[in-house]
């Protein structure tokens, strides 16, 4: 089946739909997407590192998931929906905690543009990774995640939204 992404105008309002395959390019239009960071009862957070075959920053370490939704689908469906495809867990505790996250970034002559709500969240499972998505996962201290954010480790997402996130953290934290 194609997934296909929601396309939006600068605004951030839904224009249309493409297929996923043909937007993620040199050259990205603006469409939704997510990120989620999924953390343990002990207050972990659960690192990903993305899968060396994908299009868009194969092999870097990220956050616990991202996405895109479907067309029609609720984010934070979407966010639940990944979290279960692609680690296998399930989430309580859901909270957006960035609504209005965008970037743009671009790496082996494929560029990201994305309107990309951050949520947070407490993961339930232990995680057992889809290979084709995710090469590996670890159980970080929110501290070491900060640490290799400000060090340029990981995806430029998460460069981004990890400052922003430990600014609001007293909104979100999960301990």
């Amino acid at each position: 089946m194609t997934e296909q992404v929601v396309l939006l105008d600068d605004g951030g309002c839904p224009i249309g739909v493409a297929d996923k395959a043909t937007v993620h390019g040199a050259s990205t239009p603006l469409h939704l997407a997510f990120s989620c960071y999924g953390f343990d009862g002990a207050g972990r957070l659960l690192v990903t590192r993305r899968a060396r075959h994908k299009v868009t920053f194969p092999g870097v370490r990220t956050n616990t998931c991202c996405g895109h939704p479907a067309p029609g689908e609720a984010v934070a469906d979407a966010v639940r929906r990944r979290l279960a495809d692609e680690l296998g867990v399930g989430a309580v505790d859901l909270r957006l905690v960035l609504p209005d996250f965008a970037y743009r970034a671009a790496a082996g002559g494929v560029e990201e543009n994305e309107l990309c709500p951050v949520y947070v969240c407490t993961l339930v499972g232990e995680p057992h990774a889809r290979p084709d998505e995710v090469e590996s996962v670890e159980w970080w201290s929110w501290e070491a995640f900060l640490a290799a954010a400000t060090a340029g480790e990981l995806s430029p997402w998460a460069q981004l939204q990890a400052p922003l996130l430990d600014a609001r953290r007293d909104d979100w934290n999960m301990r």
